[in-house]
């Protein structure tokens, strides 16, 4: 089974509704990235599901995904976001999980400052307690699309919500330039391991890249990654869906696995099978 865990589409008005969440978040989306997009690609190379994932481009409204997973339920889950800073986010958190079955959502500790009062450290405001409860008791699965100097929030989170599972988006960013320094700015997350329920994306490693394919200035920093956490923790996703992919200096998908596959030739085939899909039909129960 071969499991993106992580694509974004998106629908423009009248569809559905754009603009931004974060107040450090910026980009207007002017055309569409549909479903029937993403599911043509994916067919074309046999992926067997996707994670879809609300962009932050188009509000706090999960409709469109929600409807999506819907519409194509042996092929995608859907996962929304939720204002961390809506006092009532507790609620609107349980709405989408039972009413619209969203699994879970994505939060971006980048989009705030930390210094701001009126924003903070997102994952750690008391006033966010009873939004995680309430997706913890359900069972929910949250991304966090952060870099690495935001570990701490991530540590915070996962040891006090041990019922939520937490997966790191995009590696927290790792550069290329760490290996002067042995990597040290990196280490933070790669002690976020010692949390049995943190998974680790293996995911644009291109873009952090500056080599062209198989990306081998990054090759050290990913064989720390699956180290520390383990093969079994350790989840492939993307970004965007079809021609998007290259418009938005993306690998197109066969090239996405391509990285997994052939790139990472430490990996036996057995690893492989697991971080493209292994481990995540088993996070997502998709038996």
């Amino acid at each position: 089974m071969i499991v993106d865990t992580h694509v974004h589409i998106w629908e423009v008005p009248p569809i559905a509704p754009v603009g931004p969440t974060g107040p450090r978040q910026a980009g207007v989306l002017t055309e569409s990235a549909p479903a029937e997009l993403l599911v043509e690609d994916i067919d074309a190379h046999g992926v067997d599901w996707a994670v879809i994932v609300q962009t932050s481009s188009s509000t706090w409204d999960n409709g469109y995904i929600a409807d999506s997973a819907r519409k194509h339920p042996d092929r995608f889950i859907a996962h929304g976001m939720v204002d961390p800073l809506d006092p009532d986010n507790a609620t609107t958190a349980a709405y989408w999980m039972d009413e619209r079955g969203v699994v879970g959502f994505r939060f971006h500790p980048l989009y705030y400052e930390v210094d701001d009062p009126a924003e903070g450290k997102i994952l750690m405001r008391p006033d966010n307690a009873a939004m995680f409860e309430a997706i913890s008791e359900r069972g929910g699965i949250i991304q966090i699309h952060s870099r690495a100097h935001h570990a701490d929030q991530l540590d915070f989170a996962a040891g006090r919500y041990p019922d939520i599972t937490w997966l790191i988006d995009h590696m927290m960013y790792p550069q290329p330039e760490w290996a002067a320094e042995d990597w040290a700015p990196y280490k933070q997350v790669l002690a976020l391991a010692k949390h049995p329920n943190v998974y680790m994306k293996i995911s644009d490693v291109h873009n952090r890249s500056n080599e062209g394919f198989p990306h081998s200035d990054m090759h050290e920093v990913v064989k720390r990654a699956t180290n520390a956490f383990g093969v079994d923790r350790c989840l492939w996703g993307t970004g965007y869906p079809g021609y998007l992919r290259t418009k938005n200096n993306w690998p197109p998908l066969d090239g996405e696995l391509r990285i997994v596959r052939e790139a990472f030739d430490w990996l036996s085939e057995s690893d492989r099978a697991k971080i493209l899909g292994g481990n995540a039909a088993r996070i997502w129960q998709l038996f």
